[in-house]
């Protein structure tokens, strides 16, 4: 995912733009890129409970459709 990619699923995001697919594409993106560990705190958190209720693996790897 480009910079600017990022950016626009931000945005997205938090102007509740995602739906439930769409947001664990995010995730799983912030996961594979590292990102999701960088950002403010809520996205890690949300990472890990993405990943520690399986939806995720600790790749990035989505697991389950939303």
């Amino acid at each position: 995912m480009k910079k600017y990619d990022v950016v626009d699923y931000i945005i997205a995001y938090e102007s509740g733009g995602l739906d439930s697919n769409g947001i664990l594409e995010f995730f799983a993106e912030l996961v594979k890129s590292g990102r999701a560990w960088t950002l403010q705190g809520h996205y890690g958190r949300t990472a890990r409970a993405l990943i520690a209720s399986g939806w995720l693996d600790d790749k990035g790897n989505a697991l389950k459709e939303a």
